[in-house]
């Protein structure tokens, strides 16, 4: 389905897009990223925690290593503001970027069980489509992001992953 070469790509792409969105973000004032938008999670900051939380939850997922506790609904308060969020933000990037960097082939192509809150029972999927299910949330709630600080009347990241950077 896909290969470590894949999600490396994309952790990558994860961090180059969370960079530059760190930028729009702290330009705006507390009001303007708690405004409810309307949005299926409310705010910007609703949002942008919600992409944290479902990063932090998946990666602990993948690498055992210690998840964000609550479930979706508390997903929106994870941190209270900018200060909170943009060094966990950094974080759990690091933590992806190290988890992608040893990620081989053949797990890839095996099986993945997890305990679902939103399920209340375990689940198990392909391996693959469970890293592609990650990186496509992001993509998603950034979308999200995107439109939303459009409408605040700020410019918005590149999101086309044809301009990423070879080195970044």
């Amino acid at each position: 389905m896909i290969t470590g070469a894949y999600a490396r790509e994309m952790a990558r792409y994860n961090h180059w897009q969370n960079n530059q969105l760190k930028s729009f973000l702290k330009a705006l004032s507390d009001e303007e990223l708690a405004r409810d938008r309307g949005a299926f999670f409310g705010s910007i900051m609703g949002t942008a925690n919600h992409l944290l939380w479902g990063d932090w939850i998946w990666i602990s997922r993948f690498d055992k290593g210690p998840g964000p506790g609550g479930g979706i609904p508390e997903s929106v308060s994870i941190c209270t503001g900018m200060a909170d969020w943009l060094p966990l933000r950094d974080t759990i990037d690091a933590r992806i970027a190290r988890w992608a960097n040893t990620l081989g082939d053949d797990v890839l192509s095996g099986s993945f069980t997890w305990y679902s809150a939103a399920k209340e029972n375990d689940v198990t999927k392909p391996y693959g489509q469970c890293v592609i299910h990650m990186f496509n949330h992001q993509t998603h709630h950034r979308g999200q992001l995107h439109q939303m600080l459009t409408e605040a009347g700020s410019q918005a990241p590149v999101s086309d992953l044809v301009f990423l950077p070879e080195d970044f």
